[in-house]
């Protein structure tokens, strides 16, 4: 079963091939056989998985099941579950059982998805290695001696070793991208706005966006339409048509217009995952695509942007976590200033606070126009490369990440190299564009992706390029080995 798309899953189930709640119990033993060497799961809901999954059962029978009723699926813990714990992958929200669901949990409920449980990340989102999280690493299903990628790790993990059919993730710097380039599968971040923020804890508000992981572009497509649509909840969210994403996905893509930024393949990009890259383009060439060289002047300046920028939302965002209306508490404190000192220096982790400090210091007094607004006035020029250059292509393409996933522990005491492993995606989220990562071959047999960048609410056109790849290539069909089997005792469908 874990070796099947979302519509022969969903195809099976109105068949009576198995019942979501058979279904549901295979995906919940292979979390439970696996979990212990891949760390993946913060929560495991093997009771509310198999209630929601009976309610499938009686929706398929009735014959008011939609598209995705019954098939299971796994939630980045960043997204509040009502009833459920919500931590961010923090010692401050271990204790925070979320009293409301969020619009993306709230919309995927209602299409009939059983949550098997939520996932692991690097706490509150701030990381690109899944090492930073309060419940330990994730390790990489291709070789467990290496990260996942950050800090959607967790639901990259997941989905990689098939331990859940698809999962969602969040990406405020490459967070959904880099962890599906480095695992092997299928990840996209739609365009800012497309997917509401309402029930996703917060990181940086202006950057973040949820996502979903799956192994193709069909299987993301499906999700992502769920996912998407105006919630008045969220102020940020767009009253953009959603449409159906799955309609195109079979469009030709003769005279398709693909920009190479010159930018992205200078020194510093691993040659194993170049070569990879450049194999990729080629067959998008064989389809009928036109290649086209263009620039993107200011993408050297994204990073320094981005850790002025993303670290003062997150400065802001996490002053509401002081001990007082929920979260961690210190024991005993002497004074109310003791007790905010003590309550969020035990409870934020050490990237968390690097980035709260930073962000302090580049919104305070003298400092924010040096820093705060200088970043802004780049984001705009990043934006404005963007746009030059989509009056010339159709979709940018490039490296998701400059190299195959790294060891454990080989950059925790190096921050500057644990950035630039978001050089290639962190331009995206500053202005704001939707982008993909598909898996494209390997290198040194470790997974390298194809990033794809598309133009404002463009998911579609992004999803039929994707797919397209994936018709006349198997990368993506690819596991690792040693999750290749399942100790179920349910048997293979």
């Amino acid at each position: 079963m874990h070796n099947k798309s979302l519509s022969e899953l969903a195809s099976d189930l109105k068949s009576s091939a198995y019942s979501s709640v058979e279904l549901t119990q295979y995906f919940l033993d292979r979390i439970h056989q696996h979990q212990p060497s891949l760390n993946a799961f913060i929560t495991i809901m093997d009771e509310q998985a198999l209630a929601m999954a009976k309610v499938a059962d009686e929706q398929i029978a009735t014959g008011s099941a939609g598209a995705l009723t019954g098939i299971p699926m796994a939630h980045k813990d960043i997204f509040c579950t009502d009833g459920v714990r919500t931590s961010a992958g923090s010692k401050m929200l271990d204790n925070f059982i979320a009293p409301y669901n969020a619009t993306v949990v709230e919309k995927l409920n209602a299409a009939g998805m059983p949550i098997l449980g939520k996932t692991n990340m690097d706490e509150f989102a701030m990381g690109s290695s899944n090492e930073n999280s309060f419940y330990g690493r994730v390790k990489n299903p291709w070789d467990l001696e290496r990260v996942p990628g950050g800090s959607s790790g967790g639901s990259a993990t997941a989905v990689a070793a098939r331990l859940a059919p698809v999962a969602t993730g969040t990406d405020t710097g490459g967070s959904i991208r880099q962890p599906a380039s480095l695992t092997g599968i299928t990840g996209i971040k739609p365009t800012y706005g497309r997917v509401s923020r309402f029930g996703m804890i917060a990181y940086a508000s202006s950057l973040d966006q949820g996502g979903v992981f799956g192994t193709s572009a069909t299987d993301c497509a499906l999700v992502l339409e769920a996912m998407s649509g105006f919630d008045e909840k969220d102020s940020t969210s767009s009253e953009q048509a959603v449409g159906d994403f799955s309609a195109t996905l079979n469009n030709s893509l003769q005279g398709l217009k693909i920009g190479l930024p010159k930018e992205y393949f200078k020194e510093g990009l691993d040659s194993g995952v170049a070569k990879v890259i450049d194999e990729a383009i080629a067959e998008y060439k064989k389809m009928g695509a036109e290649i086209i060289e263009i620039s993107l002047p200011n993408s050297h300046l994204a990073i320094p942007a981005y850790y002025v920028i993303a670290p003062a939302e997150c400065s802001s965002n996490l002053s509401r976590l002081d001990g007082v209306r929920y979260g961690y508490r210190c024991e005993n404190p002497e004074n109310l200033q003791d007790h905010y000192m003590r309550s969020r220096g035990e409870a934020f982790g050490n990237e968390v606070k690097r980035r709260i400090m930073v962000g302090t210091y580049a919104l305070s007094a003298g400092y924010y126009d040096a820093y705060y607004l200088k970043a802004q006035k780049i984001r705009r020029l990043i934006s404005e490369d963007f746009k030059q250059a989509f009056e010339k292509v159709d979709v940018i393409m490039g490296p998701v990440a400059p190299n195959t996933a790294f060891k454990i522990g080989e950059k925790s005491d190096d921050p500057i190299s644990m950035y630039l492993s978001d050089i290639y995606t962190i331009a995206v989220n500053l202005a704001g564009l939707p982008g993909m990562s598909i898996p494209a071959g390997q290198a040194d047999n470790l997974p390298v992706g194809l990033q794809l960048i598309g133009n404002y609410f463009d998911e579609a056109k992004m999803l039929n390029i994707a797919h397209q790849y994936q018709q006349v290539t198997n990368h993506h069909q690819q596991m690792p080995t040693a999750f290749e089997s399942t100790a179920s005792n349910k048997g293979e469908a």
